[in-house]
């Protein structure tokens, strides 16, 4: 599940900071060191990305897990796109998932892996009703 670098976050370090550095270290980078001298006929390799963290407070899924959403956005010239990569961060495991098409993988699967959907992370639960 893409959880190499520890997801403990640092103490002078608030919730954002922790979910963009994890997305930077987990993804952004290991994305770049893949394509970095690779020729491919896929699309050309973004000249740089960014992690935007989308919510500075922590979700909770249907399990009681807590995640943080996030994008990727890349530029290929002057214009930023956003949302590239859309996904989300989880708390106490740091593990990172993203999504294609309706479904939510492993991060895992951006860097080449064969990872199944998996159901129910990056959604957040229904409010408790009180």
């Amino acid at each position: 599940m893409l959880s190499s670098v520890p997801s403990l976050a640092w103490a002078d370090e608030s919730l954002v900071e922790w979910a963009q550095r994890r997305v930077e270290q987990g993804l952004i980078k290991p994305l770049a060191d893949r394509e970095n001298g690779h020729f491919s006929r896929a699309r050309p390799m973004p000249h740089e990305r960014r992690a935007r963290v989308l919510q500075a407070t922590t979700l909770v899924d249907k399990s009681g897990r807590q995640f943080v959403p996030f994008a990727i956005d890349v530029r290929y010239g002057g214009e930023w796109q956003q949302n590239d990569i859309v996904g989300c961060v989880y708390r106490g495991s740091g593990n990172l998932f993203v999504k294609r098409g309706e479904q939510y993988r492993s991060a895992a699967f951006l860097l080449g892996k064969n990872t199944d959907p998996v159901a129910g992370v990056c959604e957040a639960a229904p409010p408790a009703r009180s």
